[in-house]
């Protein structure tokens, strides 16, 4: 097949994802500062070079095919990567920029975000738009559109660029009203407490449990969570007790508003700074990496 008919003129498929995502020549003319009869002539022409009907038409009404449908879905991601490149590339000719960066959620509030000032007072023409995302082990698809991420992990991720932040410590938590003879509390007596858990996390309380040679089956499993901020309200609120990252429950430990349980325990995970290795050349991502990298970061 001749490649120029699967590569169709930029102005072309511009037209056509206007008029799709409108169902309008008309609305798709304004939006393009054209007239609808041009709009209506490059359609034409994307039709008859594809060989494929992608609108019905009913005098002025228009209806996408099922082919045209399909078509619009996948063009209007490609045509945002497309932009999404070029105001990354218009960055590096100011030397700046907005950097996208994914972070934990309760990371985020709690960790990073109070820092952030120390960061804008330092570089004050940058800017970080800080996305909340629940990232998997898979993290190409978790923020394949972000230009860097912090997250959890063992920072081995083929495709990126991976900068050690902090070791995670799980710590076991409680409210002091909610458990009222925590002193005397030995490790046994956990199996006493409601469990509250973090959906990503299935098998912390179990590694806990094996840490002190308890038996699994004396375990009282309470309600899951999605957030781990949404867990730490659960605990302060007397729901159960919680094992969670102690760099997360630093402020409420401060305060006496939650309690820690025993000694914190190594988690096996980490936290990184991590990019795809396309992106280490971008100056609001080294700006920032060689900020945050300049922290004290606790053992």
């Amino acid at each position: 097949m001749n490649p120029r008919r699967l590569t169709p003129s930029m102005s072309l498929l511009i037209a056509f994802e206007a008029a799709a995502r409108h169902c309008s020549f008309t609305k798709a003319a304004d939006e393009l500062a054209l007239t609808q009869s041009a709009v209506s002539r490059q359609v034409q022409s994307l039709e008859a070079q594809l060989g494929i009907e992608l609108f019905r038409r009913d005098g002025r009404k228009i209806e996408l095919t099922a082919a045209g449908a399909l078509y619009q879905h996948e063009l209007a991601a490609a045509l945002g990567r497309i932009r999404s490149a070029t105001l990354q590339t218009i960055a590096y000719k100011a030397e700046g920029g907005p950097l996208n960066l994914a972070v934990l959620p309760t990371l985020g509030s709690k960790w990073l975000l109070p820092k952030m000032h120390e960061f804008y007072a330092l570089h004050p023409g940058n800017l970080v738009h800080i996305h909340s995302r629940i990232i998997h082990a898979d993290i190409q698809s978790s923020a394949s559109d972000m230009q860097a991420i912090i997250c959890a992990g063992k920072g081995d991720w083929p495709g990126y660029i991976s900068h050690l932040l902090l070791k995670e410590k799980l710590v076991v938590i409680a409210s002091p009203t909610a458990v009222a003879e925590f002193r005397a509390m030995s490790p046994a007596d956990v199996a006493d407490q409601v469990l509250l858990n973090v959906v990503s996390r299935p098998n912390a309380w179990s590694d806990w449990f094996d840490r002190y040679n308890l038996g699994h089956r004396s375990m009282r499993t309470g309600p899951s969570f999605e957030l781990t901020a949404h867990l730490i309200q659960a605990v302060s609120a007397g729901i159960g007790i919680g094992l969670v990252p102690d760099i997360l429950v630093q402020d409420e430990l401060k305060s006496g508003a939650l309690i820690a349980l025993f000694d914190p325990m190594e988690s096996g995970r980490n936290y990184y700074l991590a990019y795809a290795t396309r992106y280490q050349h971008l100056p609001a991502l080294k700006t920032f990496s060689a900020w945050l990298l300049s922290l004290p970061f606790p053992d």
